[in-house]
């Protein structure tokens, strides 16, 4: 076997493309790929059961098309009596194995794997992961010596790059580069999503909930109802069927939220697209195509577009060029432990426990719920930010560290101090209500601040301004929200803080709110 084996290539969970880089290096006839579940990966944070499905059950799919293909693969199960338990180990044991072949990895999405790897002993070759427009040398470059790196600036550059939704001089295409601002409608009364695409389970999906079921039982979140595609064939699927009946109203309605309408017009691909089942550059060429046919008005096209070559591949940038001293990075020196009602949703907040109830369920939340309902309220409540970033990268589907850590850190909690956004997204509950139907059927009372049952989000929203003041006071962006605090009079500003101490002190007790 050893003479057989020319060269071995290593393909992580969220490695599942046919374009992968080390593959470029291979040769079927000579080489073989290597690809392992281990229970390092499934528990260094308490995955949702649904996201180790996921990642397994498309790891076992992807092995099978390979060998399909002609190509050699040494699969290796997570119930293998000699499963050493690391990728790592499982490289340097099938390294011994076959005689010390020559080693090729693609770039990892996670520091911590990457570190592992390139510190377990073993001579490896690297390849770019190409499957994002920008490379980590190309945006390390970009952001030179800039102080403070915005994702507008990036995002042009990767338009003008891409020649994507541009017109004939190269200018954007409509005018402007972005049409944020035409996409922050509230759902009108009544309205509802799509029918959601689901895919059922086959015999291998079915193996893995069991294996799931029996390995992870003690992880937060139902294994029960998983229905994600697993193969490329289904993730396809589902991008034709967020083409077809969703993108067009996307835009528009990207940021609202409804009561029992965990999606909306969301495509739900985010999962399917960091482990390597969809391709980012058909996915944009897909977009610009149903716009210029006049399937997709513009705002929707070009707010889809900059996620992905966007915020997507900025955050992306971010994190290999700030690791590992960007996941310790915590300005307001926040301490609080996570609340027990992230993991149980156990809470009167309606926004609250329908985001998390949702989460726990499907594994899924989409970026408003994230950003400005449990965000929001981590910000404004002062969690530590390394708690609220494992929640995040534990409970959701498509959360890998490159994604989710800037994303949290950086944007839900500005404990990078303004490097990766310039004003933290703190909101009252005004804002929930303006984008939502929650605040009708909650307990509480959005109108009210500091009665007892008002909504807890607009006292602590005042409090965190007033304990930041010091560090925000003169953001330009927060300058209309501290004159409204200048002009309040002592009496209204005491009892903002008091409200806001008690739901504090409450949240320390291990209170439900």
């Amino acid at each position: 076997m050893s003479d057989a084996v020319r060269r071995l290539g290593l393909v992580l969970g969220d490695q599942l493309s046919f374009d992968l880089s080390l593959f470029d290096a291979l040769d079927p006839a000579r080489d073989a790929v290597l690809m392992a579940e281990v229970s390092e990966e499934a528990c260094y944070v308490p995955h949702h059961p649904q996201k180790i499905v996921l990642v397994f059950s498309a790891m076992r799919h992807f092995a099978q098309a390979l060998e399909t293909r002609g190509w050699r693969v040494i699969y290796v199960r997570l119930d293998a009596p000699d499963n050493s338990g690391s990728l790592a180990g499982e490289l340097r044991r099938w390294h011994a194995a076959l005689g010390g072949p020559a080693l090729h990895l693609s770039e990892c999405g996670e520091w911590r794997v990457e570190e592992a790897l390139r510190t377990g002993g073993l001579s490896l070759n690297w390849h770019v992961d190409r499957r994002f427009l920008c490379s980590r040398e190309e945006f390390a470059r970009w952001a030179g010596n800039r102080r403070q790196l915005r994702m507008e600036l990036f995002y042009r550059e990767m338009r003008r790059r891409s020649g994507l939704l541009l017109e004939p001089d190269g200018g954007p295409l409509g005018g402007s580069w972005n049409f944020d601002a035409d996409n922050r409608k509230a759902l009108p009364k009544g309205a509802r999503g799509p029918f959601p695409a689901r895919f059922r389970q086959d015999v291998i999906t079915r193996e893995v909930v069991a294996l799931v079921g029996e390995r992870f039982a003690s992880h937060y979140g139902r294994l029960e109802g998983f229905d994600y595609p697993v193969t490329h064939a289904e993730a396809q699927e589902l991008w034709q069927h967020f083409l077809e009946f969703s993108l067009p109203s996307f835009g528009d309605y990207q940021d609202a939220m409804a009561e029992g309408e965990p999606y909306l017009f969301h495509a739900r691909i985010s999962a399917a697209l960091n482990i390597g089942l969809l391709d980012l550059r058909q996915l944009c060429a897909d977009v610009e195509s149903a716009h210029r046919q006049g399937q997709v008005p513009l705002n929707a096209a070009e707010g889809f577009i900059r996620q992905l070559i966007g915020w997507r591949e900025y955050v992306h940038g971010i994190y290999w060029l700030r690791m590992p001293d960007y996941a310790a990075l915590n300005v307001f020196g926040n301490r609080r432990a996570l609340p027990e009602l992230y993991w149980s949703g156990r809470t009167e907040m309606r926004c609250m426990a329908q985001a998390i109830s949702q989460t726990l369920e499907l594994g899924y939340a989409h970026h408003i719920q994230r950003l400005m309902v449990t965000g929001n309220f981590a910000l404004l409540a002062g969690i530590a930010p390394s708690a609220i970033c494992e929640w995040y990268l534990a409970v959701y589907l498509d959360a890998f560290e490159w994604v989710e850590l800037p994303n949290t850190l950086g944007m839900v909690m500005h404990a990078d101090g303004g490097y990766l956004g310039s004003k933290p997204y703190c909101a009252s509950g005004r804002y929930i209500q303006r984008m939502s139907d929650h605040c009708g059927a909650c307990r509480y009372r959005v109108d009210r601040a500091t009665e007892d049952d008002a909504c807890p989000f607009n006292s602590l929203y005042w409090h965190f301004l007033m304990r930041h003041r010091d560090h925000l006071g003169r953001n330009p962006r927060l300058a209309m929200a501290y004159r409204n605090l200048q002009r309040m009079d002592e009496s209204r500003v005491a009892a903002l803080w008091q409200r806001g101490e008690q739901l504090l002190a409450r949240l320390d007790a291990g209170e439900a709110l």
